[in-house]
């Protein structure tokens, strides 16, 4: 076989369309773990390094459990609320044309914004005892500022935002031709949003979930000012974390924050093999 005739029967190379494709991978690498993987691998050293006795004192705290059992469980419940709720918002926004829709767009962004810090003081002043709605609510037995409702409230505000922009450009490009041939097969407004509609817009669904969780579990400053983080009733993890570093409790610190880390980790990874099982299914 001749050079030119070997050279023909080997598989050519497609070159690539980003140029200087392997200096650009490279940089982008160095970065993330420079920025990301670093520090997380120093936490999880530092953890490494405790004891057994440590962990077992730590982890078996009243006050680190009902820290842990808030910032996850209200993170939970925040980011349910947000999807129920988001898709709704998301749907009026692409499906019906209203007098100050753009205007209702722009405040959705809002959260987005808006200093953690601001947030946390106007939804205390809101829902305050001596608040605008709060005045309101306590005559009814609803206490929402400095209980476990405060925090919730609170995660939802800030994890609102992420489950409509992820949904938003989804429903844009969902064919109006699919629910109207699923009308006039027989489907009734339900069957088609759960038969037609949802499956398409499922996947960007969960992201939003996700992405409202995961802001939700690590908000700190929107969070605090309405909790009123008392020990055991509405403190936070972020902030026990705060409490133990101004205490030089760093191993207590450590060993919250690597918790937290695989807590979230976990549920992350959770949500990304049910999006992966959902689109293999579809493709299926």
């Amino acid at each position: 076989m001749s050079v030119l005739a070997l050279k023909l029967s080997l598989p050519r190379r497609m070159p690539s369309v980003i140029p200087g494709f392997g200096p650009t991978l490279g940089f982008t690498l160095a970065y993330l773990s420079l920025i990301v993987l670093l520090p997380l691998a120093a936490l999880v050293i530092k953890a490494a390094g405790t004891t057994l006795e440590q962990w077992g004192a730590i982890l078996s705290d009243s006050r680190v459990l009902s820290a842990l059992g808030l910032s996850f469980g209200g993170a939970l419940a925040a980011a349910l609320i947000n999807t129920v709720f988001g898709l709704l918002v998301a749907w009026v926004l692409v499906r019906y044309p209203f007098p100050g829709r753009r205007l209702v767009d722009a405040v959705i962004d809002l959260p987005f914004a808006l200093p953690t810090a601001v947030a946390g003081i106007a939804l205390t002043a809101l829902y305050a005892p001596n608040g605008w709605l709060g005045r309101l609510l306590e005559p009814l037995g609803v206490k929402v500022a400095f209980t476990p409702l405060g925090v919730v409230v609170a995660m939802v505000f800030i994890g609102l935002p992420f489950v409509v922009r992820t949904v938003e450009p989804v429903l844009h490009d969902v064919d109006l031709e699919l629910e109207e041939a699923a009308a006039s097969l027989g489907a009734g407004r339900v069957q088609t949003f759960l038969r037609v509609i949802l499956p398409a817009i499922l996947p960007s669904l969960l992201t939003g979930f996700s992405l409202a969780l995961a802001r939700a579990v690590g908000e700190y400053g929107s969070v605090i000012f309405i909790a009123g983080n008392l020990p055991g009733v509405s403190e936070i993890a972020p902030l026990l974390i705060v409490t133990k570093l101004e205490q030089y409790d760093y191993v207590g610190a450590t060993a919250i924050a690597t918790v937290m880390l695989g807590i979230s980790f976990t549920l992350l990874l959770a949500v990304n093999l049910l999006q992966k099982w959902r689109r293999a299914r579809m493709g299926g």
